[in-house]
């Protein structure tokens, strides 16, 4: 009996579809540049997409989201009626993404909610990296609700320096049946999957072992949010099932990718911050009179699409300066009415903090390998401490499981 909170899955893939139309980046990204989405729905017009099953945060104000998720229902019913997918049964998919600064390597799969717990002092096996923002769960739950599948985002970290669980799959891609092989859309990079066999998953599972005897397993990279979602309508639902019908009921699990934290494609990148509808200046002072210090760690700060300077902000640990940051601009946004958002790319933050009423904030990256240390020691990180890669490297829907 496996311990493992990673488990394989029935995967479908779409049989009938173009795979650059079928495959979109990830619902929260370019939230703040609705040109982006505007592209990809121009491209996927009246064409098999996921476009068409997620709701892009760059559109939540657009119209009530209970509307937007009937719509994403109907779509996943209409795909399902029509048998554009294929079943790939009890799998796990072995995906080579190229992004920017190399290949990332990932296992697609199943992972286990009971063993998920995203509080901030959580001893589960599976565990948040960034503190969950509850208000933010109702719009996730209700498209994820009223779904029969779901399409993931998701990516979760292993801490497997010796790289015995997904790595030595590099070199099995000869034997293994390729499902998918296409340069994604938007400047995506390009993606390989393959199915894992039988023999190989075996393997898997008992290196996935030796991870779960440590304590903590998982970490949850990209993509708190909707996994939390996902944990919430499970603890709901299995209250009015048997232990027996708990067991198997295909809403105890969310697909995932799964990474090794120690893999080279797995890169770090810091996630900025815009405040919009605030007078700068006078935010900056009241920056250096309530959280900055001697000692610290520097934020460079942007207005009208320069730089301007550095603030040293408290904090003895990177999530300890953030925590610091988060929360006095969640505290000023509030009082005047602002807005933050949370922003990849630099290049966007300087264009964005163009506009009048607005100021941009500039972090920089967190080593990798004290992920794990610190979630262990400390606790979760702040909301939107860091990011896996670039805004375009993040997790294009592709693949499909049902949940109902």
């Amino acid at each position: 009996m496996y311990r493992s909170a990673f488990v394989p899955a029935d995967i479908l893939i779409p049989a009938t579809a173009d795979m650059r139309d079928w495959s979109v980046i990830a619902c929260d990204q370019f939230t703040s540049e609705r040109s982006y989405w505007d592209r990809v729905r121009a491209e996927t017009s009246g064409k098999l997409s996921t476009f068409h099953m997620i709701i892009p945060e760059a559109y939540l104000n657009d119209a009530p989201v209970i509307n937007m998720a009937a719509e994403t229902e109907r779509v996943m019913e209409s795909y399902l009626s029509a048998g554009i997918f294929e079943t790939i049964k009890k799998t796990f998919v072995y995906v080579e993404r190229n992004v920017i600064g190399g290949v990332r390597h990932g296992l697609v799969g199943a992972l286990d909610l009971d063993a998920y717990d995203y509080s901030r002092n959580s001893d589960s096996l599976v565990r948040a990296s960034e503190r969950t923002v509850v208000e933010r769960l109702p719009a996730r739950m209700l498209t994820r609700e009223r779904a029969p599948l779901e399409l993931p985002h998701v990516m979760v970290l292993i801490d497997d320096p010796e790289k015995t669980v997904i790595e030595p799959l590099k070199k099995k891609t000869g034997s293994m049946k390729k499902l998918y092989d296409f340069d994604l859309m938007e400047d995506g990079g390009h993606i390989r999957g393959y199915q894992v066999p039988e023999d190989q998953i075996v393997k898997v599972m008992s290196a996935l072992d030796t991870l779960a005897g440590r304590g903590v397993q998982v970490v949850v990279g990209d993509g708190n949010h909707s996994l939390a979602a996902a944990k919430e309508l499970w603890e709901r639902t299995k209250k009015g099932l048997t232990p027996e019908e708990a067991a198997v009921h295909p809403a105890r699990y969310a697909l995932v990718e799964l990474n090794n934290v120690y893999d080279s494609g797995v890169i770090f990148e810091p996630i900025h911050r815009v405040a919009f509808n605030v007078t700068p200046e006078r935010l900056i002072e009241l920056m250096k009179e309530k959280i900055c210090c001697s000692e610290g760690r520097d934020v460079e700060y942007i207005i009208g699409g320069r730089k301007c300077g550095k603030l040293r902000i408290k904090g003895k640990t990177f999530g300890g300066m953030i925590e610091q940051l988060q929360s006095f601009l969640e505290e000023y946004a509030a009082a005047v009415d602002g807005t933050i958002d949370y922003i990849h790319d630099e290049d966007a933050v300087m264009r964005l903090t163009k506009e009048q009423d607005s100021v941009g904030f500039l972090l920089h990256s967190m080593d990798k390998a004290d992920l794990f240390k610190t979630v262990i020691s400390d606790g979760i990180f702040p909301q939107k401490a860091f990011s896996i890669g670039h805004a375009r490297d993040k997790r294009y829907y592709l693949e499909c499981r049902k949940i109902k």
